[in-house]
């Protein structure tokens, strides 16, 4: 057993006047960064049951971290663990669910008048570094 360490990040484009309801905490469904990152963990602790063959892993930490940027949110999420197997699928599956809840929030302030989503995009998640200790 050795010292694992994982960092995914992704990136959600959004309106800039989005990103300012965000920043000022007026989105009409709660707080968008509390929530995505809660939901981000929870993702991080449910990898096993989402993605088949992956196994359990005992995770000794996860953080969660989130940027605001004049055109949209960039994530970042960090899973540590000891064991056997490495903790990447758990990262990015964090950023992916941490991103899909800010879609979910936002998704009314994003949608034009047909009901679509013009510049919404969630893009770049990947692996930003991967330890092994």
């Amino acid at each position: 057993d050795v010292v694992r360490i994982a960092r995914a990040k992704g990136f959600i484009k959004l309106k800039p006047e989005t990103v300012k309801l965000i920043s000022e905490g007026k989105v009409p469904k709660g707080d968008v960064l509390g929530v995505a990152k809660t939901s981000a963990i929870l993702a991080v602790k449910k990898v096993p049951e989402l993605i088949p063959l992956t196994h359990p892993i005992h995770i000794t930490g996860v953080n969660v971290r989130t940027s605001l940027l004049d055109d949209g949110v960039e994530m970042e999420v960090e899973v540590k663990s000891i064991g056997k197997t490495g903790v990447e699928m758990e990262a990015l599956t964090g950023v992916a669910i941490g991103l899909l809840t800010i879609w979910d929030m936002t998704k009314g302030l994003e949608k034009n008048e047909q009901g679509q989503y013009p510049t919404t995009a969630i893009r770049e998640i990947k692996v930003v570094e991967k330890v092994k200790q």
